[in-house]
């Protein structure tokens, strides 16, 4: 059952200085409790991105306050935030951004470059993600040499060394065919299965029924949140 959550924003407004100012988002209140998994869904526009950068303290909001892992973002300094993400936040890219001479072991052991660990440590902890995302049979395999469905597998296998709080992933299916695609949103869903809490950020509406919970954004604003039928 969900617990305490480990994402909140609070009337979180991002707003750009140009002329005229763009008012990417605009009032966002939504929480994620610790072993969800919520769909983010909107047209391109819509926030999303921006939303995704808040959610994982790559950029702060012009207001309001962002809380992850139970750590107010507000109150934290640039390094700080950088402490946070490497030890609370997953992030799987629609790009993938693989380093291409690099095994599939070496592009997840380097997700844990900064956290001090030796790299025998850091290896044998990418093997065991690997293989918690269906890849244990690509270890030494190079980055270039993997199908797009494959690099997704060990992007999504980085996302998750070193248990994240929260793993979020943005567009994880844009670059692939339908079958493959269909296999990332089944991994997505056994990950979350076996405990992992996951946000996805996705334009695609039919990708976003897969889930659980689906969270609508237009405009900067949440239009629906499918959890407010279970408190109406």
């Amino acid at each position: 059952m969900p617990s305490e959550p480990v994402l909140s924003l609070h009337n979180v407004f991002k707003e750009y200085p140009t002329t005229p100012v763009v008012r990417a988002l605009r009032g966002v209140s939504f929480a994620v409790n610790s072993g969800e998994l919520v769909a983010v869904v909107g047209p391109s526009g819509s926030g999303k991105s921006t939303l995704l950068h808040i959610m994982g303290t790559l950029d702060r909001p012009t207001s309001g306050e962002v809380t992850v892992a139970g750590f107010q973002v507000s109150q934290l300094s640039d390094k700080d935030m950088s402490s946070l993400r490497a030890h609370h936040i997953g992030f799987v890219f629609q790009q993938f951004h693989l380093l291409s001479g690099f095994t599939a072991l070496d592009n997840v052991a380097d997700g844990l470059l900064y956290t001090g660990l030796p790299l025998r440590t850091r290896r044998e902890m990418a093997e065991v993600a690997l293989r918690r995302a269906g890849m244990g049979h690509r270890l030494d395999h190079v980055a270039t040499k993997l199908s797009g469905g494959e690099r997704q597998r060990v992007a999504t296998a980085r996302a998750l060394i070193g248990n994240p709080s929260i793993v979020l992933a943005d567009e994880p299916t844009g670059n692939l065919d339908s079958k493959t695609s269909d296999a990332i949103v089944e991994l997505i869903e056994e990950l979350n299965e076996s405990g992992t809490t996951i946000v996805v950020i996705t334009h695609n509406p039919e990708i976003a029924e897969h889930f659980p919970r689906s969270v609508g954004l237009r405009d900067g604003q949440i239009e629906y949140d499918t959890s407010w039928k279970d408190v109406a």
